[in-house]
């Protein structure tokens, strides 16, 4: 009998495959910024039934998202140096339209879950966060203006409501203000990014913006878009979160504009990863402090 599965499934798809196209990693990130909007949030606390459906329903909307993101962008991905091993690319996995109703199947169960365990608020911003990622930024934006990642970086913010609503579809303001930084921190975040690998944006055709203005005007951006991110940062602290936060908020954006200047000073792919890489350590930084300010 023929196998219905994707045509690589039948002899077994690599695993470092299935983690490159479900981009995992991105979706561990996603799924603790829900964590996170939990965790500030005032509402009744979750069932531990719930709180596994919440970290998987956001898991797998985001999963979902990233392989549809590598089956659109098939065509790009060959062009581009950090993206030319990935398993559509490679031929690990077959690019066969078959994905599309395996993709679509999960955004349905992710969904379908959180508003079956959760509420249909949760399930709301759950779809919200992998519509953002997958048809936003990857179809409308991405290949027509600089400011793709801009409100396609949304998807984060998106998750954080996710796990606030699980808990109270009422939001409140601190996992608002969280979903408020998460929207402000993805532009100087990946902008770092864009400025190491401008030439592969450049060679694929991709409107990023160190590409359209140049490495110089981009490492500006980054820069005054990075002051605006930190000085948010401290918003919580009027809405209830205390000191502990204040010291994680305080400790991850002096980091942060700290590579922001050098990266201004000497635009370079070496400056533009370390810049990013500090991006990563100032968002861990308020999320877990966020998380721990708010059990005390």
């Amino acid at each position: 009998m023929q196998s219905t599965l994707p045509p690589s499934s039948a002899s077994g798809l690599p695993i470092r495959a299935v983690l490159s196209l479900f981009k995992l990693r991105i979706g561990v990130v996603i799924t603790f910024t829900a964590l996170a909007g939990l965790a500030v949030s005032p509402g009744a606390s979750l069932s531990l039934t719930q709180l596994i459906v919440l970290t998987l329903s956001v898991l797998v909307s985001s999963a979902s998202a990233g392989a549809f993101n590598q089956y659109y962008e098939h065509d790009l991905d060959p062009l581009m140096a950090r993206t030319k091993t990935r398993p559509f690319v490679t031929g690990e996995i077959k690019h066969s339209p078959v994905w599309l109703v395996v993709i679509g199947a999960l955004m349905v169960l992710s969904v379908g879950a959180a508003w079956i365990a959760l509420n249909a608020w949760s399930a709301l911003f759950v779809f919200l966060g992998a519509f953002f990622y997958a048809i936003v930024y990857t179809v409308w934006l991405k290949r027509r203006t600089w400011l793709n990642i801009v409100f396609g970086g949304l998807a984060g913010s998106w998750a954080v409501l996710a796990g606030a609503s699980a808990a109270d579809p009422q939001l409140g303001a601190v996992p608002l203000a969280l979903a408020f930084i998460l929207f402000l921190w993805t532009p100087p975040h990946f902008w770092s990014l864009a400025i190491a690998c401008r030439e592969d944006y450049k060679a694929a055709g991709v409107p990023m913006l160190p590409v359209v203005v140049g490495d110089k005007r981009a490492a500006q951006a980054i820069f005054y878009s990075t002051l605006a991110l930190v000085a948010a940062s401290f918003l919580p602290m009027a809405f209830g979160l205390g000191l502990v936060y204040g010291a994680g908020a305080a400790a991850g954006g002096f980091l942060f504009i700290q590579k922001a200047w050098l990266l201004v000073q000497n635009p370079s792919r070496k400056t533009a990863m370390s810049c990013f890489f500090a991006s990563l350590i100032q968002l861990t930084l308020v999320l877990l402090t966020a998380i721990v300010d708010a059990q005390l």
